[in-house]
């Protein structure tokens, strides 16, 4: 290849040198409110883009590049990044630190409220992201219940967070998220990183988790959302049994006991002892039983 058209040599933004320069350069402090923590390991960017299994053809939604400590490595895989930032004072700053790669857009926004399906061009995407600990959760289950077409999620969270993500019935970390999670996604723990993988260290110890779409739910569900609201009642009062705990629904005692029953459920266990197909099958005799009543 002739010089000239050789590629930019970029030097490694995920090294503690490098993003304490970056944040001197530009004056930048970190964001306690923003959950900013950025990666300083470049060995741990490389083994989310494997885990993301990216290629030239691929589009990637990333949420929250920061300075672009994992943009570089998405950007390198070829794939077309799109990367969400809603920090107003970090995209001047990546225009610098990813000054060259020409596969990069960064959109300054909240991930929550911008027009996914036109940024991604309406085309299946992989997400890719070092989420803020304070709004995981909320992201994750907006994504997926948007039923964006999203072929896998590559996602930097909090490792007891991505614990309660693979967690089955029975556990203490069994709840609504993992339900969900596993509803949609087949999810798999890929690496724990340590605190002092980032700058600034957070207290608590991170997790890579990868979560591969489902092309169908596990389960076979009349109505989603009513499949979602027994799983939230099954976790709104974990003490108590899951017939008083589905008196969250609004449903009268009589119903429940009536809805327990054609579904052939126990009233008396705990929620989090229940599997996503019994979750189904209330949920459908739920259904069932309100046209019945109607």
């Amino acid at each position: 290849m002739p010089i000239d058209q050789a590629k930019p040599i970029h030097p490694v933004i995920a090294s503690p040198e490098v993003v304490h320069y970056v944040c001197k350069r530009f004056g930048l402090h970190m964001s306690k409110k923003l959950g900013q923590n950025f990666l300083i390991r470049r060995s741990v960017v490389d083994t989310i883009v494997e885990a993301a299994d990216l290629s030239e053809t691929d589009q990637v939604l990333e949420i929250g590049p920061g300075i672009g400590t994992l943009t570089q490595g998405l950007a390198e895989s070829g794939a077309q990044v799109k990367a969400v930032e809603l920090d107003k004072r970090l995209p001047d700053i990546l225009a610098h630190t990813l000054d060259g790669y020409t596969n990069v857009d960064i959109i300054q926004g909240d991930v929550l409220k911008v027009n996914l399906p036109d940024i991604m061009g309406h085309k299946p995407f992989k997400v890719v992201a070092n989420l803020p600990y304070y709004i995981t959760t909320p992201i994750v289950l907006s994504l997926l219940e948007s039923h964006l077409p999203i072929e896998r999620m590559v996602m930097m969270v909090q490792r007891e967070v991505a614990e309660r993500m693979i967690a089955g019935p029975g556990s203490k970390l069994y709840g609504a998220l993992s339900v969900a999670i596993q509803y949609y996604t087949k999810p798999e723990i890929v690496l724990d990183v340590p605190p002092k993988a980032f700058l600034p260290a957070p207290e608590v110890t991170s997790a890579v988790i990868k979560c591969i779409l489902r092309d169908r739910p596990p389960v076979d569900v009349l109505e989603e959302k009513r499949f979602f609201r027994v799983a939230k009642a099954a976790f709104a009062q974990r003490r108590k049994t899951f017939a008083n705990s589905m008196r969250t629904t609004g449903l009268s005692k009589e119903a429940i006991a009536a809805i327990l029953e054609e579904a052939g459920i126990d009233g008396q266990r705990r929620g989090e002892t229940l599997l996503l197909e019994e979750m189904a099958q209330l949920a459908n005799v739920w259904t069932k039983y309100e046209k019945e009543e109607a």
